[in-house]
């Protein structure tokens, strides 16, 4: 077990240290040099978990992935809202979360697969439109699967736009304006009138996260 949960940690601080490097050279001119320098690993516990810079991206773009999702709402366009705002302030605070959205931007990364997080993230919103559709919530013309894929790739332009300007700073803004733009379209007024749009949900509903799942504390030194 002790060993297991070395891996586990080994494995953690390789990913942390290639998405710092993956994020601020991208991939094309990222080196496992860097990487292993930034992770202080050895050269062989890098190679054990992620035999190549692929596999490194793949994992990094995994990773993101892998964050707690949102609790239900009874209001799944609410739902829906609380997924974007949520991953928009993971943005501005999670480097895991910066370099996956930035190696699934990187047009120069040649030879890896980005698509990942994008069919991820539409299917995730394109089953949650489905249960807002199923409760009376979306107005009658709307494909969920169609929103979703409009939906996602209108957040990818949103953030490399707040990225280029200022680093991610106004990202909650930009969002926030993006919803009041397009929900208007998809949601009946009843539903859209309830449904929190404010700047600061994001940061709500990461909070209400930490609250629901604290992180664990560290295991006593024998």
């Amino acid at each position: 077990m002790v060993k297991q949960d070395r891996a586990i940690r080994t494995r953690q601080t390789i990913l942390l240290a290639a998405a710092k490097v993956f994020e601020e050279h991208g991939y094309q001119a990222a080196t496992i040099s860097e990487i292993l320098a930034a992770a202080g690993v050895t050269k062989g516990a890098l190679y054990f978990h992620f035999p190549s810079k692929e596999h490194l991206a793949e994992g990094v773009l995994h990773e993101q992935d892998q964050r707690l999702p949102i609790p239900d709402r009874a209001c799944k366009v609410q739902q829906l809202v609380d997924t974007v705002v949520l991953h928009a302030y993971r943005l501005q605070t999670d480097p895991m979360v910066r370099a996956g959205v930035r190696l699934s931007l990187d047009q120069q990364a040649q030879g890896l697969d980005r698509s990942a997080p994008f069919l991820h993230w539409s299917a995730v919103g394109a089953e949650l439109l489905k249960k807002a559709q199923a409760q009376g919530e979306l107005l009658p013309h709307v494909v969920p699967a169609e929103t979703a894929d409009v939906a996602v790739g209108a957040f990818a332009g949103i953030q490399a736009m707040s990225q280029a300007l200022c680093n991610y700073q106004d990202l909650p803004r930009r969002v926030s304006a993006l919803l009041r733009h397009l929900l208007p379209s998809v949601a009946v007024p009843s539903v859209l009138a309830a449904v929190d749009l404010a700047e600061s949900r994001g940061a709500a509903v990461h909070a209400e996260l930490q609250t629901l799942h604290p992180a664990p504390r560290p295991a006593p030194v024998s």
